[in-house]
This record gives C-alpha cells, structure tokens and sequence, in this order.
C-alpha cells in the first residue's frame, strides 16, 4: 500500500519550534529525492527545502536559518524541524517523495 504521510503539525506560539515528520512506504523511492512544501490560505504551494542527500539541502530564503529539513532515525522517514517559527509560517505542510505527495499537515504559529 503506498503511503506517505506527514505528521507533527499543531498550534504553537511565535517563536516557538515544531518537528514535521515524513514517513514513505509502499513505493519505489530515493531517499535523496525529497521536498518540503507549504501552502497557506489564499496562497500558492511554495517549496521550503529540499533534501538531496546529507549534504546537499536547500532552503527558501524565508525560512533559511530557522528550519533544516534531515533524515529521520526511523526507516524512510525525514524530519524538517522549525524553529523561531513566525506567524506568516503558518500553512498546511506538505512532503513530496518521487511523485507522491502527503496529505499534508496543519502547522498554526499565533499567540
């Protein structure tokens, strides 16, 4: 069964840190092949960071410094931690493995 799943969204106050995480199964995939993107009301998908490989990660200048998008511990999976998480970061977040996208998951940042 083909899976992609994102978790670790919720409510936090400005300047706070939450910890997405991406979990593939099912599929054929590179784990060197893999974005964050994220979509708030209103507005157009918009890529995050990008992860190619331990080394090789990208960001938009929006987030760099506060986020890094990394493998997880677990088998398949990645992890974007954010930090110093402002308002205008709030937005539905989605991972995109390959051509598969997640469902996505709900990230509110307000006091």
């Amino acid at each position: 069964q083909v899976q992609l799943v994102e978790s670790g969204g919720g409510l936090v106050q400005p300047g706070g840190s939450l910890r997405l995480s991406c979990a593939a199964s099912g599929f054929r995939f590179s784990m060197n092949d893999m974005d964050w993107y994220r979509q708030a009301p209103g507005k157009e998908r918009e890529l995050v960071a990008s992860f190619t490989g331990n080394d090789a990660t990208n960001y938009a200048d929006s987030v760099k410094g506060r986020f890094t998008v990394s493998r997880g511990n677990e088998k398949n999976t990645w992890n974007l931690q954010m930090n110093s998480l402002k308002p205008e970061d709030s937005a539905v977040y989605y991972c995109r493995v390959g051509a598969r996208w997640g469902q996505g998951t709900l990230v509110t940042v307000s006091s």
